[in-house]
């Protein structure tokens, strides 16, 4: 590049770099909504039923089929008692069982210091556990040594507010 067009260049760059470090333009989307990948056993019905869930809430997800399940879990320290049928990762969290959306997104927009969320076992009701009467049923935030309740919710309905 000859250096005519190099001070052009690196005019422009460094003009584009102060107005967006001032606001007066807004600065280019780097990455697109986070992608949630889930863990699930490839026969598993209510797996495909949280994923549908998830995606019907606007979410992106990647399923990975695998028979390795417990391994994902001690892999990522989900703690045994959390335990659920499927295992997913979203931005650096980990969701175990059957979590609703508005759970994910609620752990997304706050971003607590912690591990991730779970809802142990399949409770009645639960995303991708429809059918039957719903059961109430804790979202729980964790960490490596401790747990603590994160939200309710009856079947999808938020219980707490």
């Amino acid at each position: 590049m000859n250096e005519t067009l190099y001070r052009i260049a690196r005019r422009s760059f460094l003009g584009a770099l102060a107005a967006i470090l001032a606001g007066r333009i807004a600065a280019p989307a780097f990455a697109a909504d986070p992608v949630i990948t889930v863990y699930k056993d490839p026969n598993c019905g209510c797996c495909s039923g949280w994923v549908d869930h998830l995606r019907g809430a606007g979410f992106s997800v990647a399923v990975q089929n695998t028979d390795q399940l417990a391994q994902i879990r001690k892999q990522h320290g989900i703690p045994p008692e959390l335990a659920a049928c499927h295992t997913a990762i979203v931005s650096g969290y980990l969701v175990e069982g059957h979590v609703p959306a508005a759970a994910i997104q609620r752990l997304l927009t706050e971003r607590p210091n912690a591990e991730g969320i779970a809802v142990p076992g399949m409770p009645v009701g639960s995303p991708g556990m429809e059918g039957g009467m719903p059961q109430p049923y804790t979202v729980v935030l964790f960490w490596q040594s401790r747990q603590a309740p994160y939200m309710r919710f009856l079947g999808t309905q938020r219980l707490d507010t």
